[in-house]
């Protein structure tokens, strides 16, 4: 069963704009989050969902609050190299 997915408002307003600059919306959020290309250990419990978009890396920053998915917040940046884990790639 899929963990449901909870959106904070900073995430909301994070989507918005991303939206306009670069056309990640909502569902792509949503897909990367439960299908991530790879997860990395964010700030304390904090975890980040990262795939590979358009020459860069979309990165969402969650919470596992066990039975649902807490978005903090997502960005979109070209430096890929400075996120980018080869070694430990992994999924939920």
């Amino acid at each position: 069963m899929e963990k449901s997915i909870y959106w904070t408002k900073h995430a909301l307003f994070r989507q918005k704009e991303w939206e306009e600059k670069a056309g990640i919306t909502r569902e792509e959020v949503e897909d990367l989050l439960l299908h991530p290309e790879q997860l990395v250990p964010g700030d304390g419990e904090v975890m980040v969902a990262q795939r590979k978009r358009a020459g860069g890396l979309l990165r969402v920053a969650f919470l596992d609050e066990g039975e649902r998915l807490k978005i903090i917040t997502l960005y979109w940046t070209r430096r890929v190299e400075r996120y980018w884990r080869d070694e430990d790639a992994h999924s939920l």
